[in-house]
């Protein structure tokens, strides 16, 4: 049964968990206040908690193909609502990553089937900034800061969602960022996007834009 070493390990897991604090499940079952949203990719090389080093209940979970946030995506929509409302975070992370099969696909230019309707998305930021991202070297230099800007892009849509745009309205202490995870070193790094109210948005954008094209030494055609 190819699916018997799932059951083992979850039983490895759960019991080396009991062993190590007995009230582990039960302290769990009473509590989720994560103070972070992370909006991240589906790639499997990429664990927000292990990433983190957050245990369970400390951090809510959304992820996409290509952590795309879009005004016509209900179930993204609907975990900011459910986040920012209910659970009250504080930070709203979108976090994607080098070696990103979604954000490569879109570069290609394939946008054959379901998928490539949705990666159209990220093929939009690509036009957004096409002078930026062409002007990198090699292909290796584009797909990566097409993966910096496609989350920096992302980062913005979340700001303007109805959701955020009505906590800020309300005084509530949000604030949206925009990080990238190293597959090659496990190590996160700040775009340098962050905004805690809507007149922060565009400085922001700005500043993260043009820190990326420092970063990769980069001259817009």
């Amino acid at each position: 049964m190819p699916l018997k070493r799932l059951f083992e390990n979850n039983r490895q897991w759960a019991r080396l968990e009991t062993e190590r604090d007995p009230d582990y499940f039960e302290r769990l079952l009473r509590q989720q206040t994560p103070e972070y949203l992370w909006i991240g990719c589906s790639d499997s090389r990429v664990p927000a908690n292990q990433i983190t080093g957050l245990a369970p209940g400390e951090v809510f979970v959304h992820r996409n193909v290509g952590n795309v946030v879009v005004h016509t995506d209900l179930n993204c929509l609907t975990v900011v609502d459910f986040a920012v409302d209910l659970l009250q975070v504080k930070h709203i992370i979108v976090v994607g990553h080098y070696g990103c099969s979604g954000v490569q696909r879109a570069l290609e230019g394939g946008t054959a089937g379901l998928a490539g309707n949705w990666l159209r998305h990220i093929q939009d930021v690509h036009r957004q900034h096409q002078g930026l991202v062409d002007a990198a070297p090699d292909e290796g230099r584009r797909h990566a800061v097409l993966c910096e800007l496609n989350v920096v892009e992302q980062a913005v849509n979340v700001c303007r969602t109805s959701t955020v745009q009505e906590a800020w309205q309300k005084g509530r202490p949000l604030s949206v960022h925009g990080w990238i995870y190293s597959l090659r070193d496990g190590l996160l790094v700040d775009l340098g996007f962050a905004a805690a109210g809507s007149g922060e948005i565009a400085t922001s954008w700005a500043a993260a834009v043009k820190a990326i094209g420092t970063r990769h030494a980069l001259h817009p055609a």
